[in-house]
């Protein structure tokens, strides 16, 4: 059984509590146990190999995958069923369609002789589903150890807090606990530990903390971050394989990584380009957007109005305020054309980058510049909500308790005029 402080890291004193919880196998553990924490926080992991290396019988189950109350019931009891008939090799699918009957074909399954004496434990991965599920679900599931008067433990994993899910009825509390972010240094050394053996680990350490340092500003995802480690450490270990440089050479070594970086900033999260994809950008030393079809920005459809409130958003960001009444207004008056306002002319916005802008100058621009009338409705308050998830739009914030919500567009001029033709 390999040492858990080997293989998960980071994850010390979660690992010890959850160990704390579990006990010994003929004991029984805590009825119910809610883990949360944000997106690649280890939750998933973390349990998974816990209790692998602890050869403790478990069922993990997804519940994106498992979206109505028959199949995510089907699928514990199929698991478990597999579990108790593992010795025989021979197992029957099990057709189970409420909650009562899943009760009662628990007790069935687990009476077997490999069951009956320890803990069993159901995992439930993305359990913040289960609220859109049928409403005695989840209470029986934090009671389930009492209600089959067996021996077993329901793990919750989930993105989002607890009160979430408290019913307004109230329920069985499970025990809580809180899976933080990794900080830089976990990540450090969460990413180093997966150095290749043909390098030494300082060598791929000293990339780790370049890698680091360009995008952990933008990203935190672990998954995310490892995706970019690989995919970009073949670009770092080339001066070295030609033997232009050294392994402690980090100035030339940075100076020849450094635009392929500003390159992959650009596709963070989005995928644009596949791994064998981005080798070729990479042996070919070219733009991501010159290759035909790996731009989703280029081709990506919008609803109608979107488009309009995304061109009124570029606008109202890289155009000053008191502007809006000269472009805007059909009948503005004359405008004094003072030193002041030329003299900060001369400078591009663009050069300066988008500027944040209030939710009431965003459809104030919108209104002028769609031809025919439109309301604000709900519609249109979700499609800006839309544009935000999409990350076509920033969310700025507040400035201060009576302003309104301010936003940022971050699309490129290139992807307005694709949009507005």
């Amino acid at each position: 059984m390999p040492h858990l402080e080997n293989v998960v890291l980071c994850r010390e004193s979660q690992v010890s509590t959850l160990q704390s919880l579990f006990g010994e196998r003929h004991h029984f553990s805590f009825p119910s146990i809610f883990i949360y924490g944000h997106t690649a926080s280890g939750k998933t992991y973390v349990t998974q190999t816990l209790l692998k290396t602890l050869e403790l019988p478990h069922v993990f189950v997804n519940c994106v995958e498992c979206f109505t109350l028959r199949l995510l019931l089907e699928q514990i009891l199929n698991k478990l069923n597999h579990l108790s008939s593992s010795e025989d090799g021979c197992s029957t699918e099990i057709t189970c369609e409420t909650f009562n009957d899943f009760v009662r074909l628990f007790k069935q399954v687990t009476a077997a002789e490999n069951l009956k004496d320890q803990t069993v434990y159901i995992v439930l991965d993305k359990a913040e589903y289960l609220r859109d599920m049928e409403a005695n679900l989840l209470p029986g599931f934090l009671r389930l150890q009492e209600l089959a008067d067996r021996n077993v433990t329901v793990l919750f994993l989930s993105e989002i807090v607890w009160e979430k899910f408290r019913p307004n009825t109230g329920c069985f509390e499970p025990f809580v606990l809180y899976f933080p972010d990794y900080s830089i240094g976990n990540l450090q050394k969460i990413l180093s530990h997966d150095h290749p053996p043909e390098y030494s680990a300082d060598f791929y350490a000293a990339y780790i903390n370049i890698l680091l340092g360009v995008f952990y500003t933008v990203c935190r995802d672990l998954k995310e971050l490892r995706h970019l480690a690989v995919l970009n450490f073949p670009k770092y270990c080339e001066p070295v394989v030609k033997g232009e440089a050294s392994e402690r050479d980090t100035r030339k070594l940075w100076r020849n990584i450094e635009p392929h970086l500003k390159k992959a900033m650009q596709t963070v999260y989005l995928r644009e380009v596949s791994s064998s994809q981005w080798e070729k950008l990479q042996k070919d030393d070219t733009d991501p957007g010159q290759l035909k079809g790996l731009s989703a920005h280029t081709h990506v459809e919008l609803p109608y109005y979107s488009k309009f409130i995304l061109i009124a958003a570029y606008l109202a960001s890289y155009n000053p305020a008191r502007t809006d009444k000269r472009f805007f207004l059909k009948h503005h008056g004359k405008i004094k054309k003072t030193n002041f306002l030329k003299k900060h002319e001369k400078t591009s916005n663009h050069l300066l980058g988008p500027k944040p802008f209030p939710l009431d100058r965003l459809l104030a621009i919108l209104y002028s510049i769609v031809d025919s009338r439109v309301a604000p409705t709900a519609n249109i308050f979700s499609q800006i909500t839309s544009l935000v998830t999409l990350q076509l739009l920033t969310l700025v914030g507040h400035d201060d308790q009576l302003d309104g919500p301010k936003y940022k567009c971050t699309v490129s001029l290139d992807f307005i005029r694709a949009i507005a033709r």
